[in-house]
């Protein structure tokens, strides 16, 4: 069995590259050609939890188990908040094949999801991005959106000041003009596509700052219990789901708004991979607001894994 280290991952699959792989792999989540047991959350104290994500693909043959540990307060210390592995196996004859580093795996993995959301539901013409979070998930969001979209102007939002910055610092060298903001609201006017990384709990993005023709990928909060935007942006946009199963039971902004009597039950429009299969419209006017919601899927962590390691032994 092949162990594949976080630089490895990174060296061999290109986020640009890996785009088409997760857009193929949620094609397939939505066709029903794949097996996904909802992802199961044990706390472990402390606000910390433990996840596990088992899954199964026809195309490519594999199978597998992800173990993360989610720790938000690890950025603190100089760690991901994401720790854990990926166990892919061979579906053909049940051999184990390769144990990825899981906290490269899925920050590469999300970040092309939301690429390829941003590429089917966002505007051609978009030019100007807004990342609210400053962490690891928005150094990868950042090189993910300039691969579907020719951004000229690149600006990052986040709590802290001084990470926002040193974002700004990190990425000094991207072909757009970028820069730090003082409010998630100033970031988010003007923006064509709001990409929401944090590990708020609470709302850090407000349905009245919303512009028409906006497109947001909500990332961050992956709990019943945590959100990114409120009722009145979920009510604002047409709303679409990785997976509906997993948005109808862990996503904090679809249950809130729900609860409010924000929205109905046929908010939630369908999933993204009906969307790239052309069987469910996207954006319907140039005027619209979208909005895709990510949990992560034991398929995207499958399809990107199984890729390096096919790249790897290729």
């Amino acid at each position: 069995m092949m162990q594949i280290s976080a630089q490895e991952i990174a060296r061999t699959l290109p986020i640009s590259e890996c785009i088409d792989v997760i857009e193929a792999a949620m094609k397939a989540v939505s066709a029903g050609d794949t097996l996904q047991p909802l992802r199961s959350i044990m706390p472990v104290g402390d606000g910390n939890a433990m996840g596990m994500m088992p899954g199964a693909m026809g195309e490519p043959p594999v199978h597998g188990m992800k173990l993360i540990s989610l720790y938000p307060e690890n950025p603190k210390r100089g760690l991901s908040s994401h720790q854990g592995l990926m166990l892919i196996f061979d579906t053909d004859n049940g051999t184990p094949i390769a144990c990825l580093d899981a906290s490269e795996l899925t920050a590469l993995r999300t970040a092309a999801a939301s690429a390829a959301a941003t590429r089917a539901l966002a505007r051609a013409d978009s030019t100007v991005l807004a990342i609210l979070g400053a962490g690891e998930q928005a150094d990868h969001h950042l090189p993910a959106q300039l691969a579907v979209r020719d951004l000229s102007e690149v600006r990052v939002w986040t709590r802290t000041q001084a990470n926002a910055r040193k974002f700004v610092d990190r990425h000094a060298d991207v072909n757009a003009d970028i820069a730090a903001f003082e409010t998630a609201r100033e970031a988010v006017a003007g923006a064509d596509v709001v990409v929401t990384v944090t590990a708020s709990p609470d709302p850090i993005l407000q349905g009245a700052w919303l512009e028409a023709g906006q497109h947001i990928n909500l990332v961050g909060a992956s709990v019943a219990t945590a959100r990114e935007i409120d009722d009145a942006g979920v009510a604002a946009a047409r709303f679409f789901a990785d997976t509906r199963s997993g948005v109808e039971v862990q996503a904090g902004e679809y249950l809130g708004a729900l609860k409010s009597g924000a929205i109905t039950e046929t908010h939630l429009l369908g999933e993204i991979g009906e969307v790239y299969a052309g069987t469910l419209a996207g954006r319907i006017s140039s005027d619209d607001i979208t909005i895709y919601k990510s949990l992560g899927t034991a398929a995207q962590d499958l399809a990107a894994g199984y890729e390096v390691w096919r790249r790897l032994t290729a």
